[in-house]
């Protein structure tokens, strides 16, 4: 930033300078211009007073801060003067003594500039830190040696210049002594005069260039110079005139947008008297921003035209900076005034609507939204809630907008006002629709069913439903989650399903409290919220894989939720107001129901769903997986077939498990694999089609051209196809050209679609999926048959099994190890659970008791080490129903009598040889058809169990149903028994 050095006692002393220019020299510019005054002493030589130049002086800043105004004694000298021309005289001799002159200097001191080289005509104030250097300026300002050498500072080629701050470099720039300073100086300088000294703030006034030739002292470093002169130069020179007048130009151009620039040349061109073009140069390069380097350049040049050249560039790089400035401001004020320009109209437009009543403020329009919200179920809304509600209303009014507090009330409120309070959609209690509804979803579940069309009976005959706990179990795949969404659709309410499973915060179930950051409802709440009744179905999904965290135990916060005496007044956290869940139906799903907490499972009503056996299957595969795959795969029913045969094997050999999303992903892969096949057939079809259109096109009009004439030709030329052509296209000019060629492209295009659509449906065949090119689609069988041995071998009897899966069968084997007198032993292996292997032990005691009641001469068991193994070792298997089993195996090799073939059983055994009753029937009858097991033998308890199953679950299985082991035995072993059914 530049300064000038004026004041009020200053003003005065110029007033005489001559300014006066001829008028052809304006170019009808307006004389008080600040530039046409400069024009004009540049373009009237060097009449004016040489010493005038002196008396204005101004300042580059430096790095020390020096913006103060400085006051020169020159100044005082001026005031005391009588006469405006004495007070010219005596100025200039106080600036500039007459004797000794400053050219008589020829060893100066040496002052380090750090920022910007100083300019003759122009003020610099600097700071001196070292001592003994200020001490020197002081003596010399004493001794009327006022003057010094300013010597700009070279850059530090060993320092960073982009990590060095301002203050570091003055550091080092104090730092810097003797020779060391010597090496960093530029050699051309400017004498300076020292005007005055006020601490260690030095203020120097150029005069002169100066060159240092040698170093004459270290402390101070004082120097000997060459005093410069410019090189002559023509006055007259056109190109010199035509230079400066462009730096003239610039200048102008420069003072349109830069307030700064303009004080600057103003005050200079009042004071200055002899405006040459050398000072012109100069003054151009002391105000401009420009790099500290091409200023010392313009200072190094002695020729007049190079440095008005030079001068000119750095003045032009100012111009352009002045119009990115003048851009950018223009570009932000812009943006600015439309910013606010939209503000103010839109508070305009607030305070408009707020006067004319069509809008209120924010709070106000909150309360309206709440109350309008709240409106259609204010007369079913409980009263504490409403109460609840106008309290919150009347608390928002006094809250500040930007309080916190203020945003948990609006979030309060907008939960609550949006719950359905006593809202609750119709039920539809029509038993033969929901039968219909059930019938079409899925295929068997008559229990499930049943337990539906009885609910809704009960509500047709009270008139009103109240809600339900039903909790529906059974292994993966068996459509426990889609029947929730059945039974939603069959009466008429709304479905929210959330699955519980690995949960393990409370919170998720009874919501947060209002003061935590980030706090919801639970659950509930926001179901409700969803499905905007009072009554929907809630789907709990995999309510036996409920975790428990640091959080709290999930499963006791829902025993609230799930209890009908409590659920009436749930009370969620967030809310903190009871609601009443009475009304919603609860269905949730496990796998297994030993994995939910007593209590909770205390209030559900559970169903088992067992799986299908492969009658069932086949069923769900025809009816509803194949078609719905069929349809998402875009394949038409008439393209692909999957014989009976087939699917019976996919079912058997693939997708054994209880469930049917394996099967049902078996048959996506199907036909994935066969839209494939007919997609690469059409595109085959297409392709050739294409390229025989070319070959065939000829011949084919040709046959056309023959079949209008009614002639035959064996071959036609392409000129008799022409003719043809030509003749056609004659005959339909009648026509209007338009409908022409749109029935002409019309007809190619319905050709074009016919003959393709013709070739794809030639060329795609029925695909027809069989036993013997199943494995191509499916891979290799994964399950094979069940039965190990055709014929049961000795100490070998298959067992009936219940897992997550579905039932299975098991052999249970038994072998002999070892035989001698007291090496009676029993050694089990099978991944066997405590259980089982307590049911061996038992096995074990009970046999050899049986062995000594019917042949008591035997001594095998009290002779033998046996060892019990249960195959697939790497399943671990444990349960109560393997004891009759494992005791029949034992006595089987004992007797050396092989059990009969085609028998199952499964129960377990007491030491007095009684059958306790068992869990799975279903499961355990399904795996005992899968395996081709005619005969089965169950406890005497599961006799009810078994005669609930379906009729074709039970066809063709004959079951013996046993209390005590003794008929076991004669059904294993001895004449057939009638079955007891």
């Amino acid at each position: 930033m530049l300064k000038v050095l004026s004041s009020s006692c200053l003003q005065g002393r110029f007033r005489s300078l001559p300014t006066r220019l001829p008028h052809n020299c304006c170019n009808g510019g307006d004389s008080r211009s600040p530039l046409i005054r400069v024009l004009r002493s540049l373009r009237s030589g060097n009449g004016a007073n040489p010493v005038s130049f002196r008396r204005v002086f101004f300042c580059s800043e430096s790095g020390g801060g020096g913006d103060q105004p400085v006051e020169a004694k020159a100044a005082e000298e001026v005031e005391t003067a009588a006469g405006e021309g004495e007070a010219v005289s005596k100025a200039s001799s106080a600036i500039v003594p007459t004797n000794p002159r400053p050219e008589d200097y020829l060893t100066v001191i040496a002052l380090p500039l750090p920022h910007r080289p100083l300019f003759p005509g122009f003020y610099m104030p600097i700071y001196v830190k070292d001592a003994k250097l200020l001490e020197a300026l002081v003596e010399n300002r004493k001794r009327s040696i006022p003057y010094a050498g300013a010597f700009l500072l070279k850059d530090d080629p060993a320092a960073d210049a982009s990590l060095a701050s301002g203050s570091d470099s003055e550091k080092s720039v104090y730092e810097l002594k003797g020779k060391e300073l010597f090496k960093r100086l530029h050699e051309v300088g400017t004498l300076a005069q020292i005007t005055s000294i006020q601490g260690d703030q030095v203020v120097l006034i150029g005069h002169r260039r100066l060159r240092i030739t040698e170093m004459v002292d270290e402390d101070p470093l004082t120097v000997k110079v060459d005093h410069l002169k410019d090189k002559p130069y023509d006055k007259d020179d056109d190109v010199i005139k035509a230079t400066s007048f462009e730096v003239i130009a610039t200048l102008r151009d420069v003072l349109k947008t830069s307030s700064l620039w303009r004080d600057h040349v103003q005050t200079y061109t009042q004071h200055i008297g002899d405006f040459n073009f050398p000072r012109l140069a100069d003054f151009g390069a002391a105000i401009s921003g420009a790099n500290k380097l091409l200023c010392q350049q313009v200072l190094e040049e002695l020729d007049v035209y190079k440095r008005l050249k030079l001068t000119l560039e750095l003045v032009k790089k100012e111009m352009e900076i002045s119009k990115i400035q003048e851009s950018i401001a223009k570009a932000i004020e812009e943006k600015i005034s439309g910013e606010q320009r939209r503000y103010l109209l839109n508070e305009q437009l607030k305070a408009i609507k707020k006067e004319l009543g069509l809008e209120t403020d924010d709070k106000t329009a909150l309360s309206a939204k709440f109350r309008e919200r709240l409106e259609p179920n204010k007369e079913k809304c409980p009263p504490h809630v409403l109460q609840v509600i106008e309290e919150e209303l009347t608390k928002l009014q006094l809250l500040e907008a930007s309080s916190s507090e203020f945003n948990v009330t609006r979030n309060y409120l907008d939960w609550l006002t949006a719950l359905p309070w006593g809202n609750y959609s119709d039920e539809n209690f029509d038993v033969h629709r929901a039968q219909k509804i059930l019938d079409e979803d899925h295929y068997g579940l008559s229990d499930v069913k049943e337990r539906i069309l009885e609910f809704i009976a009960v509500g047709k005959l009270r008139g009103t439903s109240q809600g339900k706990i039903i909790c529906l179990s059974g292994p993966p795949g068996v459509g426990k989650t889609s029947i929730g969404r059945s039974i939603a659709r069959a009466l008429n309410r709304k479905f929210y399903r959330f699955s519980v499973g690995g949960l393990a915060d409370v919170a998720e179930i009874k919501g947060h409290r209002r003061t935590y950051i980030g706090a919801m409802p639970g659950k509930m709440v926001q179901c409700l919220k969803n499905v905007g009744t009072s009554n929907p179905l809630v789907l709990i999904d995999e309510i036996d894989k409920l975790g428990r965290g640091h959080a709290g135990d999930p499963a006791s916060a829902l025993l609230e939720l799930l209890d009908p005496e409590q659920n009436a007044n749930f009370l969620d956290h967030y809310l903190d107001v009871p609601i009443d869940l009475s009304k919603v139906l609860f269905v949730c799903t496990a796998n297994v129901v030993e994995m939910i907490p007593n209590p909770l499972l205390d209030r559900m009503e559970v169903i088992a769903i067992a799986g299908y056996i492969t009658d069932e299957k086949v069923h769900i595969a025809r009816d509803y997986l194949e078609k719905a795959t069929r349809e998402a795969c875009g394949i038409s029913p008439d393209q692909v077939e999957v014989t009976d045969a087939a699917l019976l094997g996919l079912i058997e050999n693939y997708c054994r498990e209880a469930g049917v999303r394996n099967l049902q992903k078996q048959i996506e892969k199907i036909y994935r694999k066969i839209a494939l096949k007919i997609v690469r057939q059409v595109m085959s079809s297409e392709s050739s089609t294409d390229k025989s259109e070319d070959n065939t096109s000829n011949t084919e009009v040709a046959e056309i051209v023959s079949k209008e004439n009614g002639e035959v030709i064996g071959e036609t030329s392409d000129v008799q196809v022409t003719e043809h052509l030509i003749e056609t296209n004659e005959a339909q000019t009648d026509l209007p050209s338009d409908n022409t060629e749109q029935s002409m492209d019309s007809k190619e295009n319905e050709s074009a679609d016919g003959v393709k659509e013709m070739t794809a449906i030639k060329v795609v065949e029925k695909v027809v999926i069989d036993v013997p090119n199943l494995p191509d689609y499916v891979g290799k069988p994964v399950f094979h048959a069940e039965r190990i041995y055709d014929h049961t071998p000795l100490g070998v009897v298959m067992g009936l099994a219940w897992t997550a899966m579905g039932g299975s069968t098991l052999y249970i084997e038994t072998s002999q190890v070892e035989q001698g007198e007291g090496k009676g032993a029993l050694h089990v292996t099978g991944q066997l659970g405590d259980v089982m292997k307590e049911s061996a032990q038992i096995a074990h005691t009970v046999s050899r008791a049986i062995l000594l009641e019917k042949e008591p001469e035997n001594p095998f068991f009290a002779n033998s080490k046996l060892h019990l193994h249960v195959p697939a070792g790497a399943t671990p298997k444990d349960g109560p129903s393997a004891g009759c089993t494992m005791i029949t195996s034992m006595l089987s090799l004992a007797l050396k009598k092989p059990v009969k073939k085609d028998l199952a059983m499964t129960g377990e055994v007491t030491l007095t040889g009684r059958i306790l009753p068992i869990g799975g029937v279903k499961e355990k009858t399904i795996a005992a058809r899968r395996s081709d097991v005619k005969t089965i033998i169950f406890p005497s308890a599961n006799r009810r169990d078994f005669d609930e199953l379906a009729e074709n679950v039970k066809e063709g299985i004959e079951v013996h149903f046993v209390d005590d082991y003794s008929k076991i035995f004669e059904l294993a072993f001895g004449a057939d028994q009638d079955p007891q059914k």
